[in-house]
């Protein structure tokens, strides 16, 4: 197993937690399939789909949606949330580096909040590329490096061992120009949107409570500090409540986002 494998395997494991989340993930994948132009007859692909929220939402327009997550707990999840919906999915467990489909199998590429954590960006985007159809639509939703979710990710990323060289931070999938660099000429007519993830929250601490269970590089970092350092744990804890503190008002806890759209040239 090569150093990558391994780092997936860390990130398989990490986000096996995540289905308490797709709550508040639901909204805003409705967003991401009107962003998108997904329409009836369609072929989407959803990748690193989570519970499926995106998928589902998409399959509900009448699209044919294949989706894929390198997480089979949470495909597990998907797969009852597809039947609950009434909707067929093709679900896959997989890896955005490296894509079990034809080249220009699909008209339409999504991930929301996912794709970004492959660790090689330019794996990426080749792959999502290499599998949409000439003219067809690549969208994507994103957290910016500069707000909340981007920055408790950096505040976390202080605290943990180092990445393997190579791994890419996954908020800068939220800066405009890294986009425009990572896609470059393959693609045209890219364009951006901005929308808010409103998350009821009864107290900080209560978030927080639901991140440590739930977001995979946090309750990493949780379950190692708590072996071997718990002081640096509650420094670490006291930091992520004074950077909530600014998005937090009236209960709800404001988590902003990106929307990116792009042709494949």
């Amino acid at each position: 197993m090569d150093v990558f494998d391994k780092f997936k395997a860390t990130q398989r494991e990490g986000w096996a937690h995540f289905a308490p989340l797709q709550a508040m993930t639901t909204e805003p994948a409705a967003r991401l399939v009107k962003f998108a132009g997904i329409k009836s007859g369609h072929r989407v692909l959803d990748v690193a789909c989570g519970t499926g929220v995106v998928a589902i939402t998409a399959a509900r327009h009448e699209a044919h949606v294949t989706a894929l997550d390198l997480t089979p707990e949470l495909l597990s999840v998907a797969r009852d949330n597809a039947q609950l919906a009434g909707v067929a999915v093709d679900w896959h467990e997989g890896d955005v580096e490296s894509l079990p489909f034809d080249a220009d199998a699909f008209d339409v590429v999504v991930s929301q909040y996912g794709h970004m954590f492959a660790p090689r960006p330019e794996v990426a985007v080749r792959e999502m590329l290499r599998v949409l159809r000439p003219g067809g639509v690549l969208a994507f939703s994103t957290w910016p490096p500069e707000l909340l979710v981007g920055r408790i990710f950096a505040v976390t990323a202080k605290y943990m061992p180092p990445p393997p060289p190579g791994v890419a931070s996954p908020p800068l999938w939220g800066d405009p120009n890294v986009i425009r660099e990572r896609l470059g000429n393959q693609v045209r007519d890219l364009a951006f949107d901005r929308a808010t993830m409103l998350v009821p929250v009864l107290s900080l601490d209560h978030q927080r409570e639901l991140f440590e269970k739930t977001a995979g590089p946090v309750r990493k970092l949780v379950e190692m500090l708590s072996a071997t350092d718990p002081s640096k744990l509650e420094i670490y804890r006291g930091e992520l409540r004074a950077l909530s503190a600014a998005y937090y008002a009236d209960n709800v806890l404001r988590q902003d986002y990106l929307m990116t759209r792009a042709i494949k040239s």
